[in-house]
């Protein structure tokens, strides 16, 4: 018997390689597996004291016997202290904490690969917006979903406020001349509606009182990017190639002049006390909240996009991971580990990318395109899964360039600006459909009634 059993039959390559079975632990026949065997009943036996009671009427044989028997592991043999290999996965019942812990770990994650699979971008969107004026114009960010969940968006020369739960539109402002609004942003406490304008000015408006709180004239171009870090601190971004950071409470509110942009600066977004900022020249750099003393003192600077950056979003589950899309020229989403100033993943879409947007729910993406060197590729929606990028689904529903993206407070579901002039809302981060064929009860409802938004 044992000449014929092989040496490497308790090796982990021979376990592995079975075909006969296949092992929870393949195990190491040196090295016990701690998680495979009953630490409580190795303890017993080994601390037991008791001395045993022997009965004259049962010989040694029959006593042995017994006290194999009731030594008997789960499975029915010799129980053994130390065990150096799993137990075939049929066989096996899990008996410690440990075993039960992986067995949910394995449901679960079978569970989400399993949703995974009826996830797509869904055929319609769920409610249409007429947005009349609305400028097509790349380089402006003139839509954002607050966490108050107003969304305002400007219209050409007006800026209005819709309300999704309501559905009242209130138009904020409107201004007079060649002047518009270039940018737009809510600030953390959502009380507060920074605007930025052709005419390089920018103003904070009291969305409740409807009055303007405050005017900054610290740019010398149009801005066309605002990021708020708190509701206190806001950074602005222009085509001076300059990015300011202000006090939005001091009456001197300029507190930095960041410059190392060599064209306009196109995409403005905070991480904790990260900024990454996108540029017309191509770039995009990292900056230190704790280290903007200084006026071109950037962490990082990533050269590898072929584009103008204006779509940029920092991950929301996995720290310091930075996606960003090159505009026609370059066509690429690139996935950046900001902590050490890598490039992770980099997927080619042959089309203009105009925003981003993560999904808080799901380890997922959706990108905005426009232009494309191919007609099929222009004017989509796609949603990717993360980290490997594969496409789960697009929509080709817009009739112009999806110019901006933005998503609703509880992340379920993402609005998007085209240049056919209309908002589209899409319920795309919402949970798996069980069936990807019928749509859900907003869509039905909802679908393909436009209001206008005047």
């Amino acid at each position: 018997m044992f000449e014929i059993l092989q040496s490497d039959w308790y090796s982990p390559t021979r376990l592995q390689s079975s075909p006969t079975a296949k092992f929870d632990f393949p195990g190491d026949r040196f090295i016990p597996n701690r998680s495979l065997m009953d630490l409580d009943h190795a303890h017993s036996l080994l601390t037991n004291r008791t001395k045993p009671l022997h009965n004259s009427n049962f010989n040694e044989s029959y006593r042995q016997k017994l006290e194999d028997k009731l030594t008997l592991n789960s499975e029915g043999k010799p129980f053994r202290m130390l065990v150096f290999r799993g137990s075939p996965k049929s066989n096996r019942r899990p008996t410690r904490c440990v075993d039960e812990m992986r067995r949910q770990d394995d449901e679960a994650e079978e569970l989400e690969n399993n949703m995974k699979q009826y996830r797509s971008f869904p055929q319609r969107a769920a409610r249409i917006l007429d947005a009349p004026n609305l400028v097509n114009d790349f380089y402006m960010n003139i839509l954002d979903w607050g966490k108050n969940n107003i969304l305002a968006v400007a219209l050409g020369q007006a800026l209005y406020l819709w309300n999704p739960d309501s559905g009242n539109v209130h138009k904020l402002f409107e201004v007079d001349g060649n002047d518009c609004p270039t940018s737009i942003a809510w600030s953390r406490d959502e009380k507060t509606l920074a605007v930025g304008f052709f005419s390089s000015k920018l103003q904070l408006w009291d969305a409740e009182s409807s009055k303007l709180v405050r005017a900054i004239e610290d740019h010398t171009g149009r801005i066309a990017t605002i990021a708020w870090k708190s509701h206190v601190l806001l950074t602005s971004g222009s085509r001076d190639k300059s990015i300011l950071n202000h006090d939005a409470r001091a009456r001197s509110n300029l507190i930095s002049s960041l410059m190392a942009h060599t064209d306009e600066v196109c995409r403005l977004k905070w991480s904790d006390n990260k900024l990454a900022s996108g540029g017309n020249e191509n770039l995009i750099y990292i900056w230190d909240s704790f280290k903007m003393s200084s006026s071109s003192k950037f962490l990082y600077r990533f050269n590898e996009h072929g584009g103008a950056v204006k779509a940029l979003a920092w991950c929301p589950y996995q720290y310091g991971v930075l996606a960003s899309g090159g505009g026609t020229t370059d066509g690429c989403i690139k996935l950046w580990n900001t902590q050490k100033g890598s490039c992770i993943n980099s997927m080619p879409t042959k089309s203009q990318i105009c925003g981003l947007e993560w999904n808080t729910h799901h380890k997922e993406i959706v990108s905005a395109h426009g232009f494309s060197t191919s007609s099929t590729r222009s004017n989509r929606l796609c949603l990717w899964r993360y980290p490997s990028m594969a496409k789960l689904g697009e929509s080709t529903r817009h009739d112009d360039r999806v110019l901006h993206l933005s998503q609703s407070p509880d992340g379920l579901t993402v609005v998007s600006a085209g240049a056919d002039q209309t908002l589209r809302f899409w319920e795309v981060f919402g949970p798996p459909a069980a069936d990807n064929s019928k749509l859900s009860n907003l869509d039905s409802i909802l679908s393909l009634k436009t209001s206008p938004i005047r």
